[in-house]
């Protein structure tokens, strides 16, 4: 391990009818059974840095309807890793640092449910779409912040002891 090794991720937050149409942007849904091989890192190194980046995020959609005073919302929140915007160095990945960046897209599913538990709980008002925006900026906030207390904790994969911890955490809390 003489050769350093730092492995990052990016977390790319958009709302489908914000930022772009979904159809352009070559994307892995996230399901319980996906797992990232090394084949899916399509994206071009962009740092001397990092061994790996792993662009993965929540999107959403929705609808609303006004009945009476009653808002009812119907929505779609997805986790989804970005092939294109994601890329490893060969040299200095192993099976280890897939996993590492797996987690990351595990981790942005974890927000996604999140997402869906809060947006199910909550009484909406004829401003839902500004308070729907609120709760996703608010969980990818979250996300962001818990995405690189991972990295700090497992020191980028290198803590491996941490890392494995981080395994057996998201693991549970996805159910697998």
């Amino acid at each position: 391990m003489g050769t350093f090794k730092f492995v990052g991720f990016v977390v790319l937050f958009c709302g489908l009818f914000l930022c772009f149409d979904q159809q352009e942007e070559e994307a892995i849904l996230w399901t319980p059974t996906t797992q990232l091989d090394w084949n899916d890192f399509k994206g071009r190194p962009t740092n001397n840095r990092a061994a790996a980046i792993t662009a993965s995020g929540i999107s959403y959609r929705f609808s609303s309807l006004l009945k009476g005073d009653v808002v009812q919302l119907d929505f779609t929140v997805n986790s989804y890793f970005y092939p294109n915007q994601s890329w490893y160095r060969p040299d200095l990945c192993d099976s280890v640092i897939l996993g590492h960046e797996q987690l990351h897209f595990d981790i942005s599913e974890l927000y996604a449910r999140k997402m869906r538990k809060q947006l199910n709980e909550t009484r909406f008002t004829k401003n839902v779409k500004a308070e729907v925006r609120a709760i996703y900026k608010t969980i990818t906030k979250e996300l962001n912040d818990f995405q690189n207390r991972y990295d700090s904790e497992t020191n980028f994969s290198r803590n491996r002891e941490q890392q494995l911890l981080w395994n057996a955490k998201i693991n549970e809390a996805l159910g697998k």
